[in-house]
């Protein structure tokens, strides 16, 4: 086609306005589908074209519909099977979209219409045609009005419409010139006016609510169908009231003034108030529906929040509808509305499905089933918000109310709601006995009565598996089933909280204190507020109230006795502030009893006890505060003196051997934790010396920190020292010790002491981080030279095997942290200041390097060790691997136990040397590497021999293994060829001694002898074993020398069963040749054929396909006339 074809505009424009796609995407469809274009424009058969979105966001066209698209689909159709053109294009082309899931309406619609434009085409031009019905018979033009009508009528049937039938006789050239006097006629016209009386009277009795009187729950759905369907069948119906043959049946009634002219009167004006009512209730009714989609759209959890916007459009339609403001009509679409939410409600719980979280997670279950309880209450708590307004409206005049009963609307959602509570307390207890199982109980007989628990515990598990197991549907309230189910599990139930409060009275019994009913009462909280276990409990719950009051006379008592034990405070903190710690910790314990009091008094009413409680918990406290006040006042005047003393002393004091320490730490510790705890009590009184203290307590706690620390530093730099580290810091300690000797000469008291403190500590601390980092260098060179000597060299490959030397993981490890091991010593080198030519820094080398030398002996000391023990010959791990090979001159070791595994060992040995030669050397004055003094050790030398003592022992055992597998040399020195041909020359293999033997041909069991003693040979030699250790560390492989063995033998049978088969081929050659098999023709084989072939198969050798075809031939062939003689 063109690239602008005049006939595509129409579908061009609706395709892109409907589709929103760019006119390129169009282009680009007639540019690649000219062909599918062409035939549904220029051929008569396609009537039908589909324009859909393809893959890629491109355009699709067929002349099929599309299935399986979720886009809409735009169908253009023809009028009738025309070619299109320019001048037509517009008046034969039907566009419409359609859903592409809707493919099967579409399909059944297209079909009818098919149906009609058929019967149109054939039918009615024959009937309008003059000359045609001239020439047809009139029995023929009825028959074909009659199939008309019956097209007609079952194409609006299939569409739920009402068809009118006309009177027979009408023509449409008859006009209104009808002879009055055709009487026939005029009772025709009567009769289809009664009929159509009738069909209207019908169709307009039907109401919305049938299904609501039928027992059904309808949707909203229905409603909104049944006013659509209705608007569509009035337009239907009239339409056809006013097609030109209802005006001839109207103007014939009319003009014979029949009585049944108001009759059809009355049809025009029946139809055309059904129209006006539809058409206002659909108007109307559209906002609900748009509604309820949204509604139908969005998560459960998103429904109570948008219900009372549904409301509001179905008090706007109740305002605003002329016709649907009746209250039998809103109280059909509230109940559906309600069986909407039923509906919806159902589908969220899931069904079946809901009762399995009885047993997994009750909680989850719990909470579906209270979302969907306060979603259905919120939707009667929205209509009842609009029937509120609606009253109100009401007192102004606006409108009316909704007077009719509210259980008219609501008397399916409350049965579901009065159901959903059956289960939500099903779901409650079961949360509550679920908690059971995270109860233990303590004190003496706990674990009975845990026991006991467990076991109620347990029981309910079966019970309540039982109840998810149900095969009802526990959201279908006309399941009468699951009611059962339910008393059945209440009964159970009952007889567990039973149980429970036989445990619970003896546990309350045993409780002593108040604090054990407490968190008993906590504990079982969850099961405690069920009516029949809190009914049962009740005596031993007030019993707790005694104990409290006990309990409160009993801290008083305390106080009583303890205020003058000084043992009875805390040493960890100063006297005072102790005695007012435990005066508070008194009136806590006292509180926390009155708590506890409280936590059992919410499970019953009030006893009479509260108040005597609560005026035995303000006694006491004030006792408390009384004491209180008293301690305040004595800590205030002995703490001013004990700061005045403080104030006075100098800073640093000198100590036993040389050492420096704070001057009255202690004490000053002391004091200055008191004035903290002072900050904290607003109401103790500071006198002279502690406010001054306490003014500056910050700077003085500043300064003590830096001293104690400085002193803590300088101890730790000179007490820990090293020999060869303290002549490299000799000199700075002495200076150091010079300069806080210098503190001395100040006091607490004295005016910029933490200037002069922190002046002298960060030289101090410089230097501290100097050694203390040349410490940790050292210890870390400790931990890589210890670490060496954990080290693996030598290690198993796989399972069992070794698979070389030294790994070069281990050997990059030792050359890296060899490296390291330098670095660090040359930080150790700036750290100190040291000079590198100093006698001092030597020594220091030297140490560090008999370390490294040390831990490089532990490492090749383990790995040779690893070696010798893992070739002891009660070892039981495998060390190396070799195999057994067959070659031409026999049985060989690869590698070679001889030479080839003593340089491997060989090879083991040196690489585990080597790694003590990869460390660089720390010393300066000493030479050569670490390697060649490791080399010269006799302990390492020793344990070089025992290894190579071990390889000659595995040595000599390999060669008796190989001497004793020589017994099958036979098979591959002897020449096949040869011993073949003398087989067949004397029937077996001659003796060296036998010089002349008669000749003998071999029969058929001699070679079913030889081919056995082969098949012997080789069970014998598949039976060797596939691995052999020797000397408990030579893992041997004789895989290789089994499979080379077996082959040979096969080679050995193999010679027979080719002589047989060649033997076999010639005997059914020559019976193919000669017809016969006559034993005493020259050319007949001496091995008898069906025998032959009995032997081959039982040695397992099966005829080649040619063979198996001659012998079928021979079998098959009628015998020859020469044969029939014989």
């Amino acid at each position: 086609m063109a690239a602008r074809d005049e006939r595509l505009s129409p579908v061009r424009s609706f395709t892109v306005s409907s589709l929103r796609v760019e006119q390129e995407r169009w282009r680009v469809l007639e540019e690649g589908q000219q062909v599918v274009l062409s035939s549904f424009f220029n051929t008569p058969d396609y009537t039908d074209l589909f324009v859909c979105r393809g893959a890629g966001g491109g355009l699709s066209v067929s002349l099929d519909f599309p299935l399986n698209v979720p886009t809409k689909v735009i169908c253009v159709s023809k009028t009738g099977p025309e070619v299109i053109t320019k001048e037509n294009v517009r008046h034969i082309l039907t566009i419409q979209e359609v859903q592409g899931r809707n493919a099967k309406s579409f399909i059944t619609a297209a079909c009818e219409e098919a149906e009609g434009v058929l019967c149109c085409q054939v039918t009615c031009p024959s009937l309008s045609n003059p000359e045609t019905s001239r020439s047809v018979p009139e029995a023929a033009m009825r028959f074909m009005a009659r199939q008309r009508y019956e097209a007609l009528l079952m194409k609006v049937q299939v569409e739920g419409r009402t068809c009118l039938a006309y009177p027979d006789g009408l023509h449409d050239d008859a006009g209104g010139r009808r002879k009055l006097s055709d009487m026939k006629l005029l009772h025709a016209c009567d009769s289809t006016i009664m009929e159509w009386a009738g069909l209207v009277s019908e169709f307009l009795q039907q109401d919305s609510s049938q299904p609501v009187l039928d027992g059904l729950e309808p949707l909203p759905l229905e409603e909104f169908n049944f006013w659509g369907t209705r608007l569509k069948n009035l337009h239907f119906i009239q339409q056809q009231l006013m097609s030109s043959r209802a005006q001839q049946v109207m103007s014939i009634v009319q003009r014979a003034e029949s009585v049944y002219w108001s009759t059809l009167r009355d049809i025009y004006s029946d139809v055309q108030e059904g129209l006006d009512e539809a058409e206002d209730v659909i108007l109307n009714l559209n906002p609900v529906q748009e509604k309820l989609e949204e509604l139908e759209q969005m998560e459960y959890q998103q429904l109570g929040g948008n219900i009372a916007a549904v409301m509001e459009e179905m008090r706007l339609v109740w305002i605003r509808s002329e016709f649907y403001c009746k209250p039998c009509r809103i109280v059909i679409l509230l109940q559906e509305i309600c069986n909407l939410f039923i509906q919806m409600s159902r589908k969220f719980l899931q069904g079946k499905d809901l009762m399995s979280g009885l047993v997994s997670d009750p909680g989850l279950g719990l909470d579906d089933v209270k979302l969907v309880i306060w979603t259905l209450q919120s939707l009667k708590e929205a209509y009842s918000q609009c029937r509120t307004q609606l009253e109100k409206q009401k007192q102004d005049g606006d409108t009316q109310s909704w007077d009719f009963p509210s259980h008219l609307v609501f008397f399916s959602l409350d049965n579901f709601l009065l159901h959903l509570q059956r289960i939500q307390e099903v779901f409650c207890v079961s949360l509550q006995l679920h908690n059971l199982n995270s109860t233990p109980l303590s004190g003496v007989g706990g674990r009975m009565w845990t026991d006991v628990v467990q076991g109620v515990y347990q029981d309910f598990l079966c019970h309540v598996t039982v109840m998810s197991d149900c095969s009802c549907d526990p959201t279908d309230p006309d399941d009468q089933s699951l009611q059962l189910h339910l008393d059945q599990f209440w009964v159970q139930v009952l007889d567990l909280e039973r149980r429970l409060v036989s445990v619970l009275s003896r546990a309350f019994e045993a409780c002593c204190v108040s604090s054990s009913g407490a968190k008993l009462v906590k504990m079982f909280g969850f099961i405690l507020e069920r009516p029949l276990i809190q009914d049962q409990l009740r005596p031993h719950l007030i019993k707790l109230e005694e104990l409290v009051l006990e309990e409160l006379d009993q801290i008083e008592l305390l106080f009583y006795s303890q205020r003058a034990n000084s043992h009875t405070f805390s040493r960890f903190s100063p006297s005072a502030a102790a005695r007012l710690c435990w005066t508070q910790q008194l009136r806590l314990r006292a509180e926390d009893t009155v708590n506890h009091y409280r936590t059992v008094q919410q499970l019953y009413l009030d006893s009479g006890a509260s108040q005597l409680v609560l005026q035995r918990l303000q006694q006491i406290v004030s006792l408390l505060q009384d004491f209180r006040d008293r301690v305040r006042s004595g800590w205030s005047s002995l703490l001013d003196s004990d700061c005045g003393f403080i104030l006075e002393k100098p800073l640093i004091q000198n100590l036993q051997q040389g050492m420096l320490g704070v001057n009255c730490s202690h004490k000053l510790q002391v004091v200055l934790r008191e004035l903290r705890y002072v900050s904290r009590e607003t109401d103790v009184e500071l006198r002279p010396h502690a406010a001054r203290l306490f003014t500056c307590r910050d700077d003085i706690t500043l300064s003590y920190l830096s001293l104690g620390h400085m002193v803590s530093c300088y101890e730790q730099v000179a007490s820990d020292v090293l020999p060869v580290e303290l002549p490299l810091i000799q000199d700075q300690l002495q200076d150091l010790y010079q300069n806080l000797s210098e503190l001395q000469s100040y006091t607490w008291s004295s005016e910029g002491v933490q200037q002069l403190v922190e002046q002298k500590r960060e030289r101090l601390l410089l230097f501290h981080s100097s050694v203390i980092q040349a410490r940790a260098n050292m210890a870390a060179m400790t931990c890589i030279i210890q670490g060496w000597a954990e080290l693996h060299l030598l290690q198993h490959s796989g399972d069992s095997v070794l698979g070389g030397g030294a790994t070069e993981q281990s050997y990059r490890r030792i050359r890296e942290e060899g490296k390291e091991l330098l670095r660090l010593t040359q930080a150790n080198r700036s750290l100190y200041g040291a000079e590198d030519s100093s006698e001092s820094w030597i020594r220091y080398l030297d140490h560090i390097d008999d370390k490294v030398q040390d831990g490089l002996f532990q490492l090749v000391l383990r790995s040779l060790h690893f070696l010798v023990e893992n070739m002891n010959p009660k070892s039981c791990s495998v060390l190396l691997q070799a195999s057994l090979q067959l070659q031409e001159t026999g049985s060989v070791f690869e590698p070679s136990v001889g030479g080839g595994l003593s340089d491997f060992l060989q090879t083991i040995i040196s690489d585990v040397y080597a790694a003590a030669g990869l460390p660089p050397r720390i010393s300066v004055s000493r030479h050569g590497n670490y390697q060649v003094s490791l080399q010269q050790s006799p302990d390492l030398s020793a344990l070089e021999k025992e290894a190579m003592h071990h390889l000659l022992q595995v040595r000599e055992e390999a060669e008796r293994l190989s001497a004793g597998l020589d017994r099958y040399s036979y098979l591959w020195l002897s020449d096949r060829k040869e011993m073949m041909q003398e087989f067949l020359t004397y029937s077996r293999q001659l003796g060296p001694e036998e010089l002349e033997v008669k000749v003998a041909p071999p029969t058929l069991k001699d070679f079913q002898r030889e081919m056995e003693s082969l098949h012997r040979l080789s069970r014998e030699v598949a039976q060797l074993h596939d691995v052999i250790v020797l000397h408990s560390w030579l893992q041997v492989d004789l895989r290789p020398f089994k499979d080379s063995l077996l082959s040979i033998i096969h080679d050995w049978k193999h010679l027979y069963t080719k002589y047989l088969l060649d033997s076999v081929s010639d005997s059914l050659q020559q019976l193919t040749q000669h017809g016969d098999d006559d034993e005493e023709s020259p050319s007949s084989s001496r091995f008898p054929l069906s025998e032959t072939i009995i032997l081959l198969e039982a040695a397992g050798v099966e005829l080649p396909e040619h063979l198996s075809a001659q012998l079928q031939v021979v079998t098959v062939a009628p015998p020859t006339p020469d044969q029939e003689v014989k």
